[in-house]
């Protein structure tokens, strides 16, 4: 499950999620839902009801540390990580550029490559500007060696690195749990093998 073909050509939505493999019986009821809008128009249209986003949990596999973004919106301690941007298809880049402008790390690299690693259909109350409508958002891992380098892209948005069993505890929502736990399971096996990614991959620099 990486985010490039055996050539190296960039996969799109469509292409990573039909060789996704749910690990619960809600993972498989999103998937479900979220397979056919992957394939319908734009599946990033912010218009939808349902719409894509692609997000990042950021570690710093030295310290066993997960990076932390505060969301006004939700009131919460989130991932980082967002809608695309128009002409945007792949959905590792759109993680990897909301990470970047989110914390302004420069040494980003998918960890060990840009893998999909969770899918969620996650409900966004409404707004004085949009409606109440579901993001339909694809997970991916993320890391850095230079953890102290961290700035938030304005002062509201506060960001915070928590060992991960901290952080897990912090956790409100089931599918940020669910994310951490398999975070955990990636840090014990000291991160899968795999090909090339849709970016900097964790192997192109050796481990820390």
């Amino acid at each position: 499950m990486t985010g490039t073909d055996m050539s190296g050509k960039l996969r799109t939505a469509a292409e990573l999620l039909a060789e996704f493999r749910p690990r619960s019986e809600k993972e498989a009821a999103d998937l479900a839902r979220i397979a056919p809008l992957a394939t319908a128009g734009d599946p990033y249209d912010r218009a939808r009801p349902l719409h894509l986003t692609a997000s990042a949990v950021i570690v710093h596999p030295a310290g066993r540390e997960v990076l932390l973004r505060w969301h006004e919106r939700q009131q919460d301690w989130l991932q980082v990580g967002g809608h695309g941007d128009p002409g945007e298809e792949f959905p590792a880049q759109i993680a990897l550029r909301e990470a970047r402008e989110e914390t302004n790390l420069p040494d980003l690299a998918f960890w060990p490559t840009a893998r999909l690693f969770q899918v969620v259909v996650l409900p966004v109350p409404a707004s004085a500007s949009e409606p109440a409508h579901e993001h339909a958002d694809l997970r991916f891992v993320l890391a850095t060696r230079t953890p102290s380098a961290v700035r938030p892209e304005r002062p509201s948005a506060r960001v915070r690195w928590l060992p991960l069993g901290e952080a897990r505890e912090a956790a409100r929502g089931e599918a940020l749990r669910e994310s951490l736990a398999r975070v955990a399971e990636l840090l014990e096996n000291d991160g899968p093998a795999g090909p090339p990614a849709d970016g900097p991959s964790w192997s192109d620099g050796g481990r820390p």
